[in-house]
């Protein structure tokens, strides 16, 4: 653990758990609402949270990056582990690990994703942006490390993470620095691999979820939720008059369709006081590419951070309203659940630990 000094919390970042809280107090008060069995649930995964936010922040990860690879070979091991062992939890697909005499499971394809972040960092940290930006032989290098997760969480299978991780690490490859001849050929190569991925990779539900998406009629989940959404008006409706969510007809309002009930409650503009919060939260996390130029670590990690936030938020937010085919994507810490919780505690707690540390070695 880190020997604490005042100077240290000087560089603690702030804005981020002050943009975070707001949305873990209205997402509280909405399960709340709905369910108070949930709600006191909700409250234990925000006690783990917060209990494990502080150990990983006075942990010393900065003066042991080099074992980060040691855990992302960890977790890919249990990911193979996962395809000849896994349970299938009665949903069909092997996702999830069995915990032996402890009647517990975890699905490690959610815990890889802070280590898959750090993975990329230690690799931008470790083989710095030429000018000019990565070539074609850095490029596969980084390749390697997120395609092999890709496909073993695909395989499971698990769509939805796959993509979110595979878009994660070109994203955060994209604003650090590529040369543009690469982008255009993978581009080129994607719209010619099209149609046999569609054929031959996504699974016949995959394909009925697109279908249904295409479709002139949204799905039944999709109506219930822009009825749930009209019906909030500018300002929303009290808790007895939302009856979308009180008579059930809105589908997991607590989790996936999180966001329609939140319209519903609070109108349109609780839903734009939220957009905003991740907005800015977003916005902060990208700034660091600005005012942190040499610390290569912190900047990779943050924008793998914000990159995630933005596409769980907005394949969540798209998905309520008709614009995207409904998948098990959870509002970032805003849908009820400790696994997607717990996974952004940790996301941040890395991320407040490599900012608030970073210049722990020139206090002695």
């Amino acid at each position: 653990m880190y020997i604490l000094d005042k100077r240290v919390f000087s560089h603690f970042d702030f804005v981020s758990i002050a943009l975070v809280l707001p949305l873990v107090a209205i997402s509280y008060q909405l399960v709340g609402s709905i369910s108070p069995m949930l709600a006191s649930k909700q409250i234990a995964y925000y006690s783990v949270g917060f209990v494990l936010f502080f150990f990983i922040l006075l942990l010393p990860i900065r003066r042991f990056v080099s074992i980060i690879p040691f855990f992302y070979w960890i977790n890919i091991i249990l990911l193979v582990f996962v395809k000849f062992y896994g349970s299938t939890q009665g949903m069909g697909a092997k996702r999830w690990i069995e915990v032996p005499l402890a009647g517990m499971t975890f699905q490690p394809s959610e815990l890889f994703k802070p280590v898959f972040l750090l993975m990329l960092a230690y690799l931008i940290h470790k083989y710095p942006k030429p000018k000019g930006g990565y070539t074609l032989k850095q490029f596969t290098i980084f390749s390697s490390y997120i395609l092999l997760p890709f496909v073993l969480i695909l395989i499971e299978p698990d769509l939805g993470t796959s993509l979110v991780l595979l878009l994660v690490g070109y994203g955060v490859l994209f604003v650090v620095g590529v040369q543009r001849k690469i982008w255009i050929g993978i581009l080129l190569v994607f719209a010619i691999a099209s149609p046999y991925i569609y054929t031959n990779i996504i699974k016949d539900y995959q394909k009925k979820r697109i279908e249904d998406f295409l479709s002139k009629e949204p799905s039944y989940q999709v109506r219930q939720s822009i009825i749930a959404i009209g019906s909030g008006g500018f300002l929303g409706q009290g808790v007895e008059d939302a009856t979308q969510t009180k008579l059930k007809f809105l589908p997991i309002a607590t989790s996936d369709f999180i966001f329609s009930y939140l319209v519903e409650r609070f109108g349109f503009l609780g839903a734009m006081a939220v957009l905003l919060l991740y907005m800015f939260l977003i916005l902060h996390l990208l700034s660091f590419n600005i005012y942190l130029k040499e610390y290569t670590l912190v900047k990779a990690f943050a924008t793998g951070t914000a990159i995630l936030i933005f596409l769980n938020m907005s394949v969540n937010i798209l998905m309520v309203i008709g614009l995207a085919p409904v998948v098990g994507l959870p509002l970032p810490m805003f849908s009820y659940g400790g696994s997607s919780f717990i996974n952004y505690v940790v996301l941040f707690a890395i991320l407040e630990n490599l900012l608030t540390f970073r210049f722990q070695d020139s206090y002695g």
